[in-house]
Parts: structure tokens; C-alpha cells; sequence
């Protein structure tokens, strides 16, 4: 070890000749870029999780490494530091002389120079020409650079444990806050874990990490940054540390979705490691907002899950997402990842394939308790297609629109065998919905599964008269420079659906809120909405929205289709209870100060005088039996309920079969 430190005062020994031959055939290499952490933060700054590797770290600038934080390293690592030219000839002397002296061999004698190009450039190797290289590059590195430069490179580079490399990720490791509010204490107990950041650990090994900090302080006193009897006294105290960080994002699932949207931009290393700072969509006070309207109804431990999702049907901008109870015991999304059966909440879609086809919405239909559709695409199991309305309720005469603030079944059946149930699964994918399905008749009555991020995509697109907006986490994405890389955000968008008709299935869908199965979900402004409950009590939805913010809730079991009974105080779970609940009360919350505004009205001109029926009149069916049910190989059971109840508890029969027994939503 002596004879490695006493490397440069060799070479400087053989010769003005021999030194400037090696000066001249070592290079200074680029600089590389050091790998940082990336940020993420909600729209107005705040933040809501750092995504890093291995590496943590937060370059800043030399003026936000505070002078007592300086001085303590300078101190510790490398008393003439300032005075220097790279090399400290006495430094390594004396560690060469002490070396030979105890036989230990442990001295250092390296400048702060040295030991970031030892960091940077040359790595550890403990050869000749590896030293050889470090003194000739420090040297070279002290003509590019000032010192203060340098020094802050260095504070920017090493590693002080626990992952945490440079000052900034150091100190919020340690001790919860930035480089720039370190005090002299902590500065100290920093400085002094860079020789051994195991052994000198604060959090790991206390008492070896107070006598390096005061030695540290002694340092100090001793190059007159601090008086003595300070030094002193400050020895006394204990050192303190923060417990260890577990980062608890306030919104774990919206982050993990984020995340995953920037990798499939950036690619892992750049997000892991790029330093990017990440302004996303979300409101972090109308998550919060979610999640107490999802414990407040669903808090019991047997309970099932919610997912929320809100969305700004101006631009598409994700504002809040609910994916689960808890992201560190179950990481599925249910937001994004559970496909469910959406139930009567599909039926804007039916409804406005009907309107592009030229059906009106006053056209008279007749909705009889059940119904047995003899065309021969919705046959299941080489039958005919049976429909029952919930509790096999006639619903008499009525339009197309009070159909739909209804929920009848035995109508909508009706419709989707004049429009085609292709239509309707291509409506459904032209306003949002991703998922595969397949253009059964049942798709009318919900059967097919969806995600709630999609089904709130949708509704958002009618909440912007039929101008769709790819939905996004993200809103400005900036380099570690603080320069802007990218702006995701969707703002133009893609009209899908004529704006009359979004008009129309809106004013149909306020009536929904106003006279229909969702009055749970009104909240004292024009809000339109749809519930939507699957077979047995599965899945229980509600969609709405007002002009400025979509959102869909949706309810169920995480582990798959369990029917939900007993629950909150209701005999079952159906789109017009708990779920309506959750939306009126995180709607309300993110609604509070904003500018209540009223729905476009839509042109009735277009729209002709209510005729007869424009279908055959359906043939009733008996009362089916559960052989009757379809064979799910080959096709989807044709069960999603109308929502005939808004507020009352049902009760349902007791062994409901798929195909005929829907449920109030």
C-alpha cells in the first residue's frame, strides 16, 4: 500500500522527461452521465414517488450544498484540498511513512480530486498503472475545473450507503430532508461515513458512527471552521437518524401505471435512471378524495374492493385512480387490469349505435317482463335467445329514452337485433373501450368484460360531445436540466360520435340521476350517469360525469365473480347503491369550488315524432329453468340486469339462472 501511494512522488522523481511523456499519453475521458433518480410529482408539484434502481441519487447544484456540509468533508477527506494541484505530496508522504511505520498498509493519501476520478474514470484496481492514471488525470481534472467545481462533482458522485449516492440522497435518507437544511451535526455524521459507508452506518452503527463524527468535528476546529469548545460540545450529542424510508406513495397504484406508461415511452434505464421530473395528471386532493369515499362505504375487512377512476374529458387527463386497497399486499390494478362485466352501464353503447342509425330516441317500444328474440345471431346453445327484465317487471310502452333511464332489458334486446350487435361492439371501441369482445347479442346487456379505465374513457368521450381523448398519467415530462421532453397529454383529440348525438344520450343520462336508477349519485349540479350490475350481484358499477370530469366506480371481489350480499347495510351490491354512493361523494368532494356548468342541450330537430314499435312485436317466454341457461363455450350468458331501483333494497330470488334473471343496478 505504501509503495502504491508513494506512486506520483516516484514518477515525478524520474524526470521532467520522463513525467511529461506519461502526462502527455493520458487522456482525460468525457465525463458520463450519472445515473439519477426520476420524480414523480401530481399536477400542482407535489410530491408522489421517486422510481431509482440501485443507484438513488439527485444531482444539485454547489450552491445548494450548504458551506458547514463543505467544510465537514473538506475537513475529513482532504485538509489542502484549496491548495493543491490534484496530487498532495505530503498527504501520501506522511500515509507512506505511517504505513511503514505500523504495517497496517491502510493510509490513504488521495485528494478528493483523486477520489472522484478513482469513482468516475479509473475505478479501484490496486495497480501501478491505475494509480499512475488517477494522479495524472486529477491533475488534468484541476486545470478544467475550479474547485469548487470539483468538490461539487464529488459531493454529487459518492456513495454514502443505504443505495444513497450524493449529498442530496444521502441527506433524505438519513435524515428526511434536503442537502441544503443539513445541519452541522448531520453534515458531520455525512462527512464521516464516506470512508466506510458499512462501518461508519448511522443507522445501522451508532456509537462507531458518533466517534467518526467527532472526529470529524475535531477535524473541524482544528482548520478553524469551528471553535474548539464547540467541537466539544456538540460531541455529546447522539446521532440521530430517520427510520428507514419505505416510500408510501399516496397514490401506489396511479404511480405503478404511471411507471409503466414512461417505460413504454423512455425505456427502464432512462426512467430508473434518467432523472426525469415528471409532472403527472393526478390531483392528489381528489385521490385522497377517492380513497375516503371508498373506506367509507367499503371499509369492513371482508368487504369487497373498489376501483375508481376520474378523467378531464377536455384533454383526457388522468385525475385520480383507486386500484385496490393496499399496493404492497396485492400489486393487481383493478382500475386498469380486472375485466369485468359492466352490466347495464353498456347500454350507451347500444343506445348511441340506435342513434347513428337513424333510431329515435322518442321511437315507442314495448318492454314486456320477458321475451324470447328469434333472430338467429342471438341464438345460444342452437335456442333462441330468452330475456327477462329484473324480477320479470312488465315495463309496459315506452321510448327508447325512458328505456334507458330504466333499464329495460327486454327493450334493449329488441334494439341490438335492429342494429347489430357488431355496431355496438365497434361503438364501444370507437369511444374507448380496448378490450376484446365479441358481438354477441348479450353484448347489450353488459356481458362483455371491460376495464373501469376504459369504461371511464368512454363516458368521458360523452361528456365531450363525442370527441375522445387517449387517456394519460402524465402531463409534462422534463430532463434533470429542467428542460421539457415530451407532453403527452391528448388535448386534441378524435370526434367519434357525432356531438348531437353525445348531447342526446347525455340529457337522456341526467334523467338517469334525476328520475332513475342512479338518484344516490345526484350531487346538486347537472351530472349525467348509468348504473350497471352484473349476474348475481358480481360486479356493480356506476359511470357519470359532469362537462369538466368523468368517473366510473366499480365494486366486486378482486379474486373473481363472488356475488355481494350483505354488504354496507344493503341485502346486495347493485350499481345504484354503494357504487352511486362512491361517486356522489367523491364527485362532490371534486367538485367543490368549481364553476358549475350545464350540459350542451341537444337539436331535436333531427329526432322524428314517436311512432309505433319499429320491431315485430317479441313473443313472451316462460318462465326458463336452468337447463336453459347458454353453455359459456359458446356464448357469453346474456345476464347484465336493468337497474329498476334506485334507492330501495332488493331482494333477489334465490337461485337466479344466467340467462334470464338480471339484476337492478
Amino acid at each position: 500500500m505504501a509503495v502504491v501511494a508513494a506512486i506520483p512522488l516516484l514518477l515525478l522523481g524520474a524526470g521532467a522527461a520522463g513525467f511529461a511523456y506519461v502526462y502527455g499519453t493520458i487522456h482525460l475521458p468525457p465525463v458520463p452521465a450519472l445515473r439519477q433518480t426520476t420524480y414523480l410529482m401530481d399536477r400542482s408539484g407535489k410530491p408522489i414517488t421517486e422510481l431509482h434502481a440501485a443507484v438513488n441519487r439527485t444531482i444539485i447544484p454547489f450552491e445548494r450544498m450548504p458551506l458547514r456540509l463543505r467544510q465537514a468533508v473538506v475537513a475529513v477527506e482532504d485538509k489542502r484540498f484549496y491548495s493543491h494541484d490534484g496530487v498532495d505530496p505530503i498527504a501520501i508522504a506522511r500515509a507512506a511513512w505511517v504505513d511503514m511505520q505500523d504495517g497496517s498498509f491502510d493510509q490513504g493519501g488521495s485528494t478528493i480530486t483523486q477520489q472522484y476520478v478513482k469513482t468516475v474514470f479509473t475505478g479501484s484496481e490496486p495497480t501501478l498503472g491505475r494509480k499512475i492514471r488517477e494522479a495524472v488525470m486529477a491533475i488534468k481534472l484541476e486545470h478544467e475545473l475550479t474547485k469548487d467545481q470539483i468538490l461539487a462533482k464529488y459531493l454529487n458522485t459518492i456513495y454514502f450507503g443505504h443505495g444513497a449516492y450524493g449529498v442530496q440522497a444521502a441527506a433524505r435518507t438519513y435524515f428526511g430532508r434536503d442537502a441544503a437544511d443539513l445541519t452541522l451535526l448531520q453534515s458531520a455524521t455525512l462527512a464521516g461515513a464516506i470512508a466506510g459507508p458499512s462501518r461508519y452506518d448511522p443507522m445501522v452503527h451508532r456509537a462507531a458512527a458518533k466517534v467518526r463524527r467527532n472526529y470529524v468535528l475535531r477535524q473541524m476546529a482544528q482548520v478553524g471552521a469551528i471553535g474548539e469548545a464547540r467541537a466539544t460540545a456538540l460531541s455529546r450529542e447522539p446521532v440521530k437518524t430517520v427510520a428507514p424510508q419505505v416510500l408510501r406513495s399516496p397514490a401506489a397504484y396511479f404511480a405503478d401505471y404511471t411507471r409503466r406508461f414512461l417505460e413504454s415511452r423512455y425505456g427502464s434505464r432512462r426512467v430508473f435512471g434518467g432523472g426525469l421530473r415528471v409532472r403527472t395528471t393526478m390531483d392528489l386532493s381528489w385521490q385522497r378524495a377517492a380513497q375516503r369515499a371508498v373506506r367509507t362505504y367499503l371499509g369492513g375487512r371482508n368487504d369487497p374492493a373498489a376501483a375508481v377512476v376520474a378523467i378531464d374529458p377536455r384533454d383526457g387527463a388522468i385525475r385520480a385512480m383507486v386500484g385496490g386497497r393496499n399496493f404492497r399486499v396485492a400489486k393487481f390494478n383493478l382500475a386498469t387490469q380486472a375485466h369485468r362485466q359492466a352490466g347495464s352501464a353498456f347500454k350507451v353503447f347500444t343506445l348511441a349505435t340506435a342513434l347513428e342509425d337513424g333510431v329515435s330516441p322518442w321511437s315507442i317500444w314495448h318492454g314486456p317482463p320477458s321475451i324470447v328474440i328469434p333472430d338467429r345471431r342471438c341464438y345460444t346453445n342452437g335456442a333462441p335467445w330468452h330475456v327477462a327484465n329484473y324480477a320479470d317487471e312488465a315495463a309496459g310502452t315506452m321510448t327508447l329514452a325512458q328505456a334507458t333511464v330504466h333499464s329495460v332489458n327486454t327493450i334493449f334486446a329488441q334494439v341490438v337485433t335492429q342494429v347489430g350487435p357488431e355496431n355496438v361492439a365497434q361503438m364501444a371501441h370507437r369511444m374507448g373501450i380496448q378490450s376484446r369482445m365479441e358481438p354477441y347479442c348479450s353484448i347489450t346487456l353488459g356481458t362483455e368484460e371491460v376495464t373501469p379505465l376504459e369504461m371511464t374513457e368512454a363516458y368521458a368521450t360523452l361528456a365531450a360531445q363525442g370527441v375522445r381523448h387517449e387517456p394519460t398519467p402524465v402531463a409534462v415530462v422534463r430532463g434533470p436540466d429542467g428542460n421539457v421532453i415530451d407532453r403527452p397529454v391528448d388535448s386534441a383529440g378524435q370526434s367519434v360520435l357525432w356531438p348531437n348525438h353525445a348531447n342526446m344520450i347525455t340529457s337522456i343520462l341526467e334523467d338517469v340521476i334525476t328520475s332513475g336508477t342512479g338518484a344516490a349519485a345526484a350531487i346538486g349540479r347537472p351530472a349525467a350517469g348509468k348504473t350497471g350490475t352484473a349476474q348475481d350481484y358480481t360486479n356493480a358499477w356506476f359511470c357519470g360525469y359532469v362537462p369538466q370530469l368523468a368517473a366510473c366506480v366499480w365494486v366486486g371481489f378482486p379474486r373473481g365473480n363472488i356475488s355481494m350480499r350483505n354488504v354496507g347495510g344493503f341485502s346486495a351490491v347493485y350499481g345504484g347503491s354503494i357504487p352511486a354512493l362512491i361517486w356522489h361523494r367523491f364527485m362532490s368532494a371534486a367538485t367543490t369550488g368549481m364553476p358549475v356548468q350545464t350540459f350542451q342541450p341537444p337539436s331535436l330537430v333531427e329526432f322524428p315524432t314517436p311512432t309505433p314499435s319499429p320491431t315485430p312485436t317479441p313473443t313472451p317466454a316462460p318462465t326458463p329453468t336452468p337447463s336453459e341457461s347458454p353453455s359459456s363455450s359458446l356464448s357469453p350468458s346474456p345476464s347484465p340486469s336493468p337497474d329498476q331501483t334506485a334507492t330501495p333494497t332488493p331482494t333477489p330470488s334465490a337461485s337466479p339462472t344466467p340467462s334470464t334473471t338480471p339484476e337492478p343496478g
